[in-house]
């Protein structure tokens, strides 16, 4: 046995598939605000052995927060829509083994969700009141975007700098 430790070093990245690339980046830069780093279609034989299907092609897009440091990357969401082989919509619900969703730092929740509300947004909660675990005092609100992905709306507890 050896004492090999593999070590992480920071994270790259988020990514979600969605249906229509076209749709999702229009909503992630309209609605939420993201910015769009790059956008690229992938065919080559690379992409095609690291997503394990031999004729994929996918319509990539990156995002990121206007101003935030996206950390060891340019981007810190990717979208990905598989134009071959087409996927499915799967059963987001939370429960579900391998359910997973974004959350997004706010200053002001209440004005957040009263924009998002304005947009058409679908809110699974209100905002609200954090009041146990590591971010008590803070508040917090679930929402989906088009293709029924959770996302989440965090306002930090008072003087906390870190979520």
């Amino acid at each position: 046995m050896t004492n090999d430790v593999v070590r992480i070093i920071g994270v790259l990245h988020f990514s979600f598939t969605v249906r229509d690339l076209d749709r999702s980046i229009a909503w992630y830069t309209d609605v939420l605000g993201l910015e769009v780093v790059a956008r690229q279609r992938s065919e080559s034989a690379y992409i095609r052995t690291l997503v394990g299907y031999p004729d994929a092609i996918l319509e990539v897009g990156q995002l990121r927060v206007p101003g935030a440091s996206s950390g060891h990357s340019t981007h810190m969401l990717e979208l990905i829509q598989y134009v071959e082989p087409a996927g499915t919509q799967p059963d987001l619900e939370m429960t579900n083994v391998g359910a997973a969703h974004l959350g997004f730092l706010v200053d002001d929740i209440d004005a957040e969700y009263e924009r998002l509300l304005s947009h058409g947004v679908e809110f699974v909660n209100p905002p609200v009141a954090i009041t146990s675990g590591v971010n008590a005092g803070g508040a917090a609100a679930y929402f989906h975007d088009p293709d029924g992905i959770t996302l989440e709306l965090l306002k930090r507890p008072h003087g906390r700098t870190s979520a």
